[in-house]
């Protein structure tokens, strides 16, 4: 179990993700509102993290601040906008369907990210297995998405 622990943590985090479209989606019908829905949901996480950072004694490194790459500021953004258009699209798609396609996006692009080592992702080629995989898991997606 010692060497498969990120691989375990991996499977949780994801679990957990459907799970917060689920409940991110009923707050968003309960208050009429995906939009606020995210923002609680962004607010709650924060307060969170906070937490866990003054309980673990956590500094920011204020001077290496100014030495971040400027696109590495914009994650934010796009946990903002994942949170926000799962918030909107659950209802509409179905758990099975919204993770099925979210996954064929995040599999597109892991494949261009390790290919070219963007981002800081260490570099690891375009395989015939990992395509092959890859597909595979797109044509689960379309079959999933199909009533």
């Amino acid at each position: 179990m010692n060497g498969y622990w990120p691989h375990v943590l991996a499977i949780a985090v994801g679990a957990g993700l459907t799970a917060q479209v689920g409940m991110n989606g009923a707050l968003g019908r309960a208050i009429d509102s995906p939009l606020w829905a995210s923002i609680v949901n962004f607010v709650v996480g924060l307060a969170a993290l906070v937490a866990c950072a003054f309980a673990l004694g956590a500094r920011p490194q204020v001077p290496a601040l100014g030495q971040v790459p400027g696109w590495a500021w914009l994650g934010g953004l796009l946990g903002a906008s994942y949170v926000f258009a799962v918030t909107l699209l659950g209802p509409r798609l179905g758990a099975v369907a919204l993770v099925a396609l979210v996954l064929a996006g995040q599999l597109g692009a892991a494949l261009l990210l390790d290919h070219y080592g963007a981002l800081g992702f260490p570099r690891a080629a375009v395989t015939l297995p990992r395509l092959l995989g890859v597909v595979l898991l797109l044509a689960g997606a379309l079959l999933i998405v199909r009533r």
